[in-house]
């Protein structure tokens, strides 16, 4: 694994410490929720639909996300299917954020139309328009949940959606063994040994 392998696992593992433990637990229940409705969506074998999003504006989140997770030697945010995770986020645990996203998505397309007046859309930009566009876009809270939501849904339990193939773990060689032998640590053995 060369340098910049390791800088990119680094940056991606470093997001997560963004998401505030406070911010989990508060919404913890309707994460689960949200997680089971995706998991039965993707045991289905209908196509999965955008409950939230037009598919315009899909494709323009879809942008922002392959942005701040691009695809280069390694899968990005657009391989492991985020937009189906930041979609079902709107409709349960973040559905509070729907307005910001409906205003984001405007406030993105004047950005992206003042600074190349040719342009029909955000996603129809070459990456380094894209990227001079969020440059310029990125101290916006707009930004920052779509930041979030695109880490949340690369890293999430590929079973409940996003993170499509394992394509986040992979990247940060996170092994997927949800059994672990006991003892789990010295209080375990401990626990074991007086019983």
């Amino acid at each position: 694994m060369d340098d910049e392998d390791n800088s990119r696992r680094m940056f991606l593992i470093k997001s997560l410490t963004g998401v505030s433990s406070a911010w989990l637990v508060l919404r913890l229940p309707e994460i689960v929720a949200a997680q089971e409705h995706a998991h039965h969506a993707t045991q289905s074998t209908a196509p999965v639909k955008l409950e939230f999003l037009s598919p315009e504006q899909a494709a323009e989140v879809e942008a922002v996300a392959a942005q701040i997770i691009p695809t280069d030697d390694s899968p990005g945010a657009r391989e492991a299917r985020v937009i189906y995770f930041i979609d079902r986020a709107l409709t349960t645990f973040d559905k509070d954020k729907q307005p910001l996203y409906v205003k984001g998505l405007k406030e993105l397309q004047a950005r992206q139309k003042k600074m190349f007046k040719n342009s029909a859309k955000f996603s129809d930009l070459n990456p380094e328009q894209q990227i001079k566009v969020l440059k310029a876009f990125e101290k916006n809270e707009f930004f920052e949940m779509v930041r979030a939501h695109t880490i949340m849904g690369f890293f999430a339990d590929p079973s409940y959606g996003g993170n499509y193939d394992k394509t986040g773990w992979k990247l940060i060689g996170f092994q997927d063994d949800f059994y672990f032998k006991p003892p789990f640590g010295y209080y375990d053995r401990e626990y074991k040994e007086t019983q």
